[in-house]
């Protein structure tokens, strides 16, 4: 039990960078009006690139936290840490492009319904991490849960209007 709750905060940093860079990626190919198979080529590259990025990151801070610590004995291992990012960004990271897999697989092709379902899987995936975030943090759930809801929907939508600005007005 000790072993989940020191990689937990890990595993909510993880998730909620996962879901806020999948989506906002997600958000501005629709907004660009890439279709399904881009958004899919785009997603599962951010995924897999920063998920790395994330989790080297994570992995060099604990070490050099480790290394200027004078109490080594309750130290995180970094691999676990960097371990619990990557796992993490790429779970909850995946989310935002679990439906357009799906309909991809199944050979359905609705480009607005597959954005909209996109919106509430990851709204729902913002929710359980801002609540996990809260839990972690030992602060208000309300709070904790608008906090990373409000400020996904933020990065979406600053996303969602750079990709239809970039398409429709400077890259003709």
């Amino acid at each position: 039990m000790k072993l989940w709750k020191q990689y937990l905060p890990e595993f909510i940093y993880g998730g909620i960078d996962g879901s806020i860079t999948t989506f906002a990626v997600v958000a501005g190919a629709f907004g660009a009006g890439f279709s399904s198979r881009i958004i899919i080529v785009l997603g599962i590259a951010n995924l897999i690139a920063d998920g790395f990025s994330m989790s080297i990151g994570n992995y060099l801070s604990v070490k050099s936290q480790i290394a200027s610590s004078t109490t080594k004995e309750n130290s995180p291992n970094p691999v676990y840490t960097a371990l619990a990012t990557f796992i993490s960004f790429n779970l909850i990271g995946f989310v935002p492009l679990m439906i357009y897999v799906l309909a991809y697989i199944i050979g359905y092709e609705n480009y607005l319904n597959s954005f909209i379902f996109s919106c509430i899987l990851t709204a729902i995936s913002f929710i359980t991490i801002g609540f996990l975030k809260s839990f972690i943090q030992k602060t208000n759930m309300i709070k904790g849960i608008m906090e990373t809801l409000i400020l996904g929907i933020i990065a979406a939508l600053f996303a969602y209007f750079a990709g239809f600005f970039l398409e429709h007005y400077l890259i003709k």
